[in-house]
C-alpha cells in the first residue's frame, strides 16, 4: 500500500512539475495567452489533449462495461471518432481559424446575430454547470472509489469518499484551469495521455494473460496469446461488433454507426468548446490538421483498452464463477484481479489524471464562453485584455465551487436520473451542429434560423426521450435514430429559409467569413493521405470484429 501511494504521489507530481515548467514563462496578459495558451500549441500536444478532453475513467468503467454486457458493438463511439476527427481537420478547423475565433458562440453570433449568440451561450453553460461538471466530478469519484476503495482506506462511508475525491478533484483541475490557464490544461493532458495510454494498454494484455492461464489450469506464465485463442473460440459472438436493427443502448444499432453515431460525434469532435478550443489554440493550420488526424489514429486503437477488457473480463469472470451482476462493477473488478500491486500507485494516477483532464477542460471552456460571450459583449464591452482575464479566472473559482457542492449529490439520484441528465446535453448540442454546418453550407439564412431549429429541436428531442416509442416488437428505440432523423430534417429547415430568404430579399449578399489573420492558413501537405489512412483502418478494424474476422452472426446480450 506504501508503494502504491508513492507512485500515485510521485506521477502526480510529474506531471504538474512538467506543465509548470513548461508554462513558466507564458504571458497570461491577453485573452489569447491565457484563454488560447498563445495560439502557439502544436500538433502533438493538440492531440493529446484532445484525447484526453475526451476521454475519462468513467469512460474506461463505462464503456468496458457495456461491452461486459452486450459485446463489442459499443466501440463504434471510439471507431466512428476518427472520421469525424477528419472532419474537424479538412473542413472546420480551416474555418474557425480563418474566422480568428475564441468560442463556438462567438462563430454563431458572427453567422446570425448578438441575441442567438446570447441562447447558445447562456444555454451551454447552464448545462455544462448543472450536467456536465457535476457528472464529472461524481462519476469520476466514485469510479476511483470502486477501483481503490478510498472508502475503506480511510474508514468512512462511500458517500464521504465521494465528498472528498471531488473536492480533491475540483481543487487540482481548477488550479491548472484557472491559475494556469489552457497550455497548462493541454500540456498535463498529453502527459497523462502518455501515462494513460501505458496504463490502459497494459490492462488488455495482462487480462488476456490471466484468461490463458485459467484456460490451461496454470497459475503462472505469461499466456497472452493462449487467452486470446480461448476468447476467440469460446466467446466470438461477443467479438462481434454488428448489432441489430432493433438493438437498445447501450448495444449501438449497425444502422446507425455511420450515421446517428456520426452525427453525435460531430457535435463532440467539431463543435464541442471543450475540444474545440484546442485546436483554435493551434500556432497555425497545419499544427491543428496533425492534432486532430493524429487523435483519429490514437481514437481508431481506442478499443483495445476501452472496449475489449470487457469482454475479456467476462470471460474470466465466467470461468472463475465469479461474475459480476452490474456493467459499472465489470472493470474495477478486472483491475484489480490483473493489475500487479508494484504499479497500482501508477495507474491510479493515470485514472486521477483522465479524471482532472475531463473536469478542467470543461471548466476552462465555461469560463472562456462566459468571460469572452457574454462579460465581454454584453456586460462590459469596454473592457480590457488583462480586465477580462482576471474575470475568468475569478468567475472559474465560483464555478468550480458551485459545481464541487453538487458534485456529490448526484450520490442520491436515481440511475436512470442519471442516464437522463447526460443525455440532457444532446438537447444543445445537436442544435449548435446544426447551426454551425447549416450557416456555412446555406449562406443567406435569416438571422432566427438557429433559435428556431433550437426550439424545435428541443421540443422534439426532449420529447423523444420522455415517451421512449418502441421498437414493433418490443424494446426501447435507440437515441441514435432519434439523432439520425433530427439532424437532416434540421438541415433540410435550415434549406428552406435560406431558399426563401434569398427569394424575398435578391439583394442579400451570400454570407462568408472574412479572413482575421490570426495565424498561418497553409495546410498540412500530408493531411489527404492520412484521411485515407484513417479511413482505411477503420474499415480494417470494424472488419476484425464482425463475421469477416473474429465475431460471429450469433449475437446474445450476456444477462
Amino acid at each position: 500500500m506504501l508503494w502504491t501511494l508513492i507512485t500515485f504521489v510521485g506521477f502526480t507530481i510529474l506531471v504538474a512539475v512538467i506543465s509548470a515548467f513548461v508554462t513558466k514563462d507564458d504571458k497570461q496578459d491577453s485573452t489569447d495567452g491565457y484563454f488560447l495558451a498563445g495560439r502557439g500549441l502544436p500538433g502533438f500536444v493538440i492531440a493529446g489533449s484532445l484525447l484526453l478532453t475526451n476521454l475519462s475513467a468513467e469512460q474506461l468503467v463505462g464503456t468496458n462495461g457495456q461491452t461486459w454486457f452486450v459485446g463489442m458493438s459499443p466501440m463504434a463511439f471510439e471507431i466512428v471518432a476518427a472520421p469525424c476527427c477528419i472532419v474537424l481537420a479538412l473542413f472546420a478547423a480551416p474555418r474557425y481559424l480563418k474566422g480568428g475565433i475564441t468560442t463556438i458562440p462567438q462563430l454563431i453570433g458572427m453567422r446570425y446575430d448578438r441575441s442567438t449568440k446570447l441562447w447558445f451561450s447562456i444555454a451551454y453553460i447552464l448545462l455544462y454547470l448543472v450536467v456536465q461538471i457535476p457528472v464529472i466530478l461524481y462519476s469520476g469519484s466514485l469510479v476511483f472509489e470502486n477501483i481503490f476503495h478510498v472508502s475503506d482506506l480511510l474508514g468512512i462511508t462511500t458517500f464521504q469518499s465521494v465528498i472528498i475525491l471531488c473536492i480533491c478533484i475540483s481543487v487540482i483541475g481548477s488550479l491548472y484551469a484557472i491559475v494556469g490557464g489552457l497550455k497548462a490544461v493541454a500540456v498535463s493532458d498529453t502527459v497523462n495521455g502518455v501515462g494513460l495510454l501505458i496504463g490502459g494498454f497494459m490492462i488488455p494484455f495482462l487480462a488476456l494473460s490471466k484468461l490463458g492461464n485459467l484456460a490451461i489450469g496454470s497459475e503462472s506464465g505469461v499466456h497472452i496469446i493462449k487467452g486470446w485463442s480461448y476468447l476467440v473460440e469460446n466467446y466470438s459472438d461477443m467479438l462481434n461488433s454488428i448489432a441489430p436493427l432493433n438493438s437498445e443502448a447501450p448495444s449501438v444499432p449497425w444502422l446507425t454507426v455511420f450515421t446517428g453515431l456520426f452525427f453525435l460525434g460531430l457535435q463532440s469532435w467539431c463543435t464541442h468548446q471543450s475540444f474545440i478550443q484546442r485546436v483554435l489554440a493551434a500556432k497555425d493550420l497545419k499544427e491543428a490538421q496533425k492534432g486532430a488526424l493524429y487523435c483519429a489514429f490514437l481514437k481508431i486503437i481506442g478499443f483495445m483498452y476501452l472496449a475489449l477488457p470487457g469482454v475479456i473480463a467476462f470471460a474470466i469472470f465466467e470461468i472463475q464463477g465469479n461474475q459480476v451482476d452490474m456493467m459499472d462493477a465489470a472493470y474495477p473488478q478486472l483491475v484489480t484481479e490483473v493489475v500487479p500491486g508494484p504499479v497500482m500507485g501508477f495507474f491510479a494516477a493515470v485514472m486521477f489524471g483522465a479524471i482532472l483532464s475531463s473536469f478542467n477542460s470543461v471548466l476552462n471552456s465555461v469560463n472562456t464562453m462566459f468571460t469572452m460571450d457574454i462579460y465581454k459583449e454584453f456586460i462590459n464591452p469596454q473592457a480590457s485584455e488583462l480586465k477580462c482575464v482576471s474575470v475568468g479566472k475569478k468567475v472559474g473559482w465560483v464555478f468550480a465551487v458551485l459545481t464541487t457542492c453538487v458534485g456529490p449529490l448526484v450520490y442520491f439520484f436515481p440511475a436512470g436520473l442519471k442516464t437522463f441528465l447526460d443525455s440532457l446535453v444532446m438537447l444543445i448540442a445537436l442544435p449548435v451542429v446544426t447551426a454551425i454546418f447549416g450557416g456555412f453550407f446555406f449562406k443567406y439564412l435569416p438571422a432566427f434560423s438557429a433559435k428556431l431549429v433550437m426550439a424545435i429541436h428541443v421540443i422534439c428531442y426532449g420529447g423523444f426521450l420522455l415517451i421512449a416509442p418502441q421498437y414493433p416488437g418490443g424494446g426501447t428505440i435507440h437515441y441514435l435514430y432519434a439523432v439520425l432523423v433530427l439532424l437532416p430534417l434540421e438541415l433540410l429547415l435550415l434549406a428552406v429559409l435560406n431558399a426563401n430568404n434569398k427569394k424575398k430579399h435578391p439583394e442579400l449578399k451570400a454570407w462568408g467569413l472574412e479572413d482575421a489573420n490570426a495565424v498561418d492558413l497553409t495546410p498540412w501537405k500530408y493531411r489527404k493521405i492520412c484521411a485515407v489512412l484513417i479511413i482505411v483502418l477503420c474499415i480494417v478494424v470494424y472488419a476484425a470484429f464482425s463475421p469477416l474476422g473474429f465475431g460471429t452472426w450469433a449475437y446474445t446480450q450476456a444477462f
